[in-house]
Parts: structure tokens; C-alpha cells; sequence
């Protein structure tokens, strides 16, 4: 591709996804004397905007994922970084020459939207929630089935519910709905969670909590909305019905990657191929946050994904001269 940009139109960095990692990188990117827009299909923060306690993040003992998140965003734009919403649809790359990227994007209603240009990218798009993987599931989804509790717990208060999963994610889902639902039914495959300790002994404690162990959901009942989950204990074959109005999904999350596949390496679950450092193969593209290859996905570890791409980035245009 070959294009005439106006220099005063073309931002220094263009950070795509406005969670932890990309507010980070935003807030670095612009600290280092450089512009930058921030462009995020639907809202910031991400993930951890739904957390309703945070405890483990290095100097807030303890905060809602939404005050984090807020704080993140604000600190960003005082800064002087931009934000737009829009989801990013094709990125890109002038010829040799010109080492600028052209990013276009798409509206909510999936109409075109503006084209962006930037001397650098940041992909920080996060990850997708995991589905269930059972027929009528979509029929469903936003009439008993949800895939977050915060978000939508409330319409449920005094109800009976199930939560599928056994990471932190779950666990703290089921903590949240346990102060909501008149019952909560913990649902997970194996016969021990790999969520923290600490939340899995305070739900131990709940009354309203059963753990539904060595155990996977098999059929959804219910019509035209969600009144029942039918599970299968894997050791014994034995099949129960969980009588529940609603069924949070809390099976992890998957990475949605395959846009960029022409910039950036993806391994075999479609996560970034990238190391610590958050370079990639094409030069003027970093990585951060949840969706790059990593062993750890925390949100102390997508802000430090933020900090260390903003930098490369930082380098990167210095290079450029």
C-alpha cells in the first residue's frame, strides 16, 4: 500500500483495547512525549471493570475492578492520550518508505467507521469469555445464561442459580451471586478448584453455596427462558438437574486474534507469539496484556505488558528519527 499522510493527522501510537494493558500503555506512551489515541469496542477497563474486589494489586489494598479501571482511564486522558470507540476491523502497513500503519475500523452497528493512521501499534485486545458449548446456548444467552455475574446478577436476587467453572474467575462469581441468589450451585468438572485457597474456604462457609464437584453441565432446560441445568458426574455417570433460573459461565477466556494474523504470529490457541519483551515479527507492532502467549494472566502482569510495549514502542519511533 502506498498512501500521502499528512503528518499532523498521524499519531505517534495507536493502542488497540482499552483494559489494564492498553490504559497502561497510553498512560507511558504519552508520559513519553508521544501521542496517542486509544481505540475500544465497547467500554474501558476490560475484564477487571467487572471485578467487584480487587485485593491483589500492589498499592490498593482493596478496590472495585471499576474504581481501578476508572482511575486508569482518567490518569491516560489528563495525560493527554485520546480515546474513540470503534472496533478495529484491518490493520495495515505502508510500503517501506513510509513505515506507517493504516487502521480502519467499524461502528457498533457494524457500519465502516473512520481510518486512523499511527507510526506505531499496541494490540491489547484482551480476551473473549469461553462459551458453554451446549445447543440453545445463544438462544439463551440474556435469558438465564450470562457470562457475568456483576453484570447481571442483580436481575436475579433471591433466585437459584448455578456458576460453572473452578478458576478465580468462577469462584469469585459465586462469591458475588452468594450475597444475591437464594442458592448457589457451583459447578466444576474436577473434584478441586484451581481458584485461590482463601475464596474457595470462604464459600465453604456459605450456607446458600453447594460445590457440584467432578461434574459437567450436559443440557440447558428451559423455554423461552432458563429453569434448569442438567449435569453429569464424570466419575460415576450419575445425571442431576440443578433447578436454577440462571447459569453464569465462568470457563475462562479464549483469544480473538485472527485479525491481526497478518502482523503478528499467533500460536496454536490463538494467542500473540510474543516474549517478554512484547516485540513481534513486524517491525512497529508490539503486544500486550491477556492476549499475548504467557504463562500468567493477572492484571498486575497486563499493566506490566502496558509499561514494557509502551516503551519498545517508545524506541522504536526514536529509531525511526
Amino acid at each position: 500500500m502506498s498512501k500521502e499522510f499528512d503528518e499532523k493527522l498521524v499519531y505517534d501510537i495507536l493502542v488497540v483495547g482499552a483494559g489494564p494493558a492498553g490504559l497502561t500503555a497510553a498512560i507511558y506512551g504519552t508520559r513519553g512525549g508521544k501521542s496517542v489515541l486509544v481505540l475500544e469496542k465497547l467500554s474501558y477497563g476490560g475484564q477487571i471493570i467487572n471485578t467487584p474486589e480487587v485485593e491483589n494489586y500492589p498499592g490498593a489494598k482493596r478496590t472495585s475492578g471499576f474504581e481501578l479501571a476508572t482511575s486508569m482511564y482518567e490518569q491516560a486522558i489528563e495525560l493527554g492520550a485520546k480515546m474513540e470507540f470503534g472496533e478495529v476491523v484491518e490493520i495495515e502497513r505502508c510500503d517501506e518508505e513510509l513505515p506507517y500503519f493504516l487502521v480502519k475500523t467499524k461502528n457498533a452497528i457494524g457500519e465502516p467507521g473512520p481510518d486512523y493512521e499511527a507510526k506505531s501499534i499496541i494490540l491489547a485486545t484482551g480476551v473473549k469469555s469461553r462459551e458453554l458449548g451446549l445447543p440453545r446456548e445463544e438462544q439463551l444467552t440474556g435469558a438465564g445464561i450470562s457470562y457475568c455475574a456483576t453484570c447481571d446478577g442483580a436481575f436475579f436476587r433471591g433466585k437459584d442459580v448455578a456458576v460453572l467453572g473452578g478458576g478465580n474467575t468462577a469462584l469469585e462469581d459465586a462469591e458475588y451471586m452468594a450475597e444475591l441468589a437464594k442458592k448457589v450451585y457451583l459447578v466444576h468438572r474436577r473434584n478441586e478448584f484451581r481458584g485461590d485457597e482463601i475464596t474457595v474456604k470462604r464459600l465453604a462457609e456459605k450456607e446458600n453455596v453447594e460445590f457440584v464437584l467432578d461434574s459437567v453441565p450436559v443440557e440447558i432446560l428451559g423455554e423461552p427462558r432458563v429453569d434448569g441445568l442438567k449435569v453429569k458426574n464424570v466419575k460415576s455417570n450419575e445425571e442431576r438437574v440443578l433447578e436454577v433460573e440462571a447459569i453464569f459461565v465462568a470457563f475462562g477466556r479464549v483469544a480473538d486474534n485472527q485479525g491481526f494474523a497478518n502482523l503478528v504470529d499467533l500460536n496454536d490457541a490463538g494467542f500473540f507469539n510474543s516474549g517478554e519483551d512484547c516485540v513481534t515479527k513486524t517491525q512497529g507492532v508490539f503486544v500486550a496484556g491477556d492476549a499475548r502467549e504467557k504463562t500468567r494472566r493477572q492484571l498486575v502482569t497486563a499493566t506490566a505488558d502496558g509499561a514494557v510495549s509502551a516503551m519498545a514502542a517508545i524506541e522504536y519511533l526514536h529509531n525511526l528519527g
